[in-house]
């Protein structure tokens, strides 16, 4: 089943989020992700267990460090580790949760259906993250063309918040 344009608004009209997935090099997605976010006007919390700073800013090591409680996080890391950051989330009470495409699996997806956490996934958090750019645009664009764009209507494999 599909993530809904209501999940993903839900999600987006956070504006205090974490993302799970930046690099100490700045060579990672996370760190195309946590950039943009930033420069579109969020609170954006980079998590790194080992990184001081990402960008140049703070990082943090785990969800219990960081300075305020976020609204949401954004996980960009291979499936089996989104698997192992989901109940560190879920520890830190975040029910929405963003698996960017190639960070979810079936046990992640299933792991938020059994905790009431709604999970964005399937989706590229670039092409919603506004103002969006010219190559998300075009990439939301085709999507919709070719009708893998999420409707307002669609049914979710997540529970609603």
């Amino acid at each position: 089943m599909n993530t809904s344009q209501t999940e993903i608004y839900d999600f987006m009209s956070q504006r205090s989020l974490a993302v799970v997935g930046v690099s100490r090099t700045g060579k990672k997605f996370g760190n195309t992700i946590y950039k943009t976010l930033r420069q579109n006007g969020y609170k954006v919390f980079p998590l790194h267990p080992e990184a001081r700073t990402v960008e140049g800013d703070p990082c943090f090591p785990s969800f219990s460090a960081l300075p305020e409680k976020v609204g949401g996080v954004v996980i960009c890391v291979p499936p089996i580790q989104t698997e192992q950051v989901l109940p560190q989330a879920l520890e830190a009470g975040i029910k929405l949760v963003w698996l960017q495409q190639g960070s979810e699996s079936y046990t992640a997806i299933r792991f938020c259906d059994k905790n009431g956490i709604s999970a964005v996934h399937g989706q590229c958090i670039m092409m919603f993250a506004e103002p969006v750019g010219s190559f998300h645009r075009f990439h939301r664009w085709v999507w919709k063309l070719i009708g893998k764009y999420p409707s307002r209507n669609a049914d979710s494999t997540s529970t609603a918040h």
